[in-house]
């Protein structure tokens, strides 16, 4: 009887013990991401970010005085695999905190699960707008919302361009969709008229019969919505078909990396796109992260790398902040972010529609003798637009 007793009498005063002391270790946290296929040369980016993050935190003692641990799983950017990977770390592996993907279609799905496993999500890169227009409580993102990501876009068509009509061309994935219907909105605004909108299947090799629409059509303005190995494509195929336009334009994604120069070659010259983040900003530790990274791998890294090298010092913060590695404290601390990064301001806010959303500016940059500059808005400016652009006759 009385060891009955004492053991009731230490359950009741452990009970009574802050819950902190039992969650004492910083959790490992497993990030999915896709490392091959299509996506691989955005996941691969977005990892070495993630690492060099974690490097640098460590270097500096930890978090609490403790190693943050980083690992990865390769989604491959099949939405049913990143599902997988991301029920199996909460419910065996007990993560507090889902960090990462980068297709939209991809990070819909993981929202899905950390919502129902009332698990904190922070998403770094995906960005169709329903993914935050749920209602979701336990699921935050730090990149813009494709409603917003051509905003600098806008604001320079506006200002500078003036089109009449467009041509709008979108892969068919979350991403490229929604992206095509914010810029249908965007240019009603603006009383621009759609000449065409295009969808194509992700990875195609032909988009001649499509682009010879394009050409008929003669729109002022060409805007495409694609992933690299696409944006890179339809350029080449735009130029040998010798489609003029006022400009070109893409909505970011595979019109924002280095890749997208290096593939498209000479068709890339003088086409803008959306961007997030340029290593030209003056954001604290923007330019040292850039550079950090070209001296690594011989290359600089788009926005992709930026909000992924960001979200980890973001998932410090809420580490630190919080009162237990718990997911419901930590959830409570990422509410209550309030931080600059290398990215830019952080902070998730329910507004518009979206819930636990952060909004920032957005940037336009243009390919100038081969290099990525950033144009507009003006007070961010590494050089100045080049418009009108020649046609393709006067490049010669």
């Amino acid at each position: 009887m009385k060891r009955l007793l004492l053991d009731a009498s230490l359950l009741f005063l452990l009970a009574l013990l802050p819950s902190s002391l039992f969650a004492a270790n910083i959790p490992e946290i497993v990030i999915p991401l896709p490392l091959t296929g299509q996506q691989g040369k955005f996941g691969e980016m977005m990892k070495r970010s993630y690492q060099m993050a974690a490097e640098e935190i460590n270097a500096k003692g930890g978090i609490k005085k403790q190693k943050l641990v980083l690992s990865f799983e390769d989604s491959g950017a099949k939405p049913e695999t990143a599902r997988a990977i991301v029920e199996k770390l909460i419910d065996s592996k007990k993560q507090p905190i889902i960090v990462g993907e980068y297709t939209s279609a991809c990070a819909k799905a993981v929202a899905a699960v950390a919502e129902e496993r009332k698990t904190p999500y922070l998403i770094v890169a995906s960005a169709d707008d329903a993914i935050t227009r749920q209602n979701y409580k336990y699921v935050f993102r730090q990149n813009a919302v494709n409603a917003h990501y051509a905003d600098g876009v806008i604001s320079f068509l506006s200002q500078v361009v003036k089109p009449k009509t467009i041509a709008i061309l979108y892969e068919s994935s979350a991403f490229g969709t929604s992206g095509a219907e914010a810029m249908v909105k965007d240019a009603e605004k603006l009383g621009i008229k759609v000449l065409l909108k295009e969808r194509y299947e992700s990875g195609s090799i032909d988009f001649k019969p499509i682009l010879s629409k394009v050409k008929a059509a003669r729109p002022d303005l060409i805007y495409m919505v694609s992933y690299v190995m696409d944006a890179s494509l339809l350029m080449k195929q735009i130029k040998e078909l010798r489609i003029d336009a006022k400009l070109f334009a893409g909505g970011a994604a595979g019109f924002a990396i280095p890749e997208f120069i290096d593939n498209a070659k000479d068709a890339a010259e003088y086409v803008i796109s959306a961007t997030l983040w340029t290593q030209q900003l003056k954001y604290p530790g923007a330019k040292e992260y850039a550079e950090k990274y070209n001296a690594k791998y011989k290359d600089y890294p788009s926005y992709h790398g930026a909000s992924a090298y960001s979200a980890i010092y973001v998932v410090k913060d809420a580490l630190e902040r919080a009162k237990d590695y718990s997911p419901e404290k930590i959830r409570d601390a990422l509410k209550t972010t309030n931080i600059s990064t290398a990215f830019g301001p952080i902070k998730f806010e329910n507004k518009e529609g979206y819930q636990n959303q952060n909004f920032m500016d957005t940037l336009v940059f243009q390919v100038q003798k081969g290099e990525f500059e950033t144009i507009w808005p003006q007070q961010y400016a590494s050089k100045k637009y080049i418009y009108p652009i020649p046609t393709w006759r006067e490049r010669r």
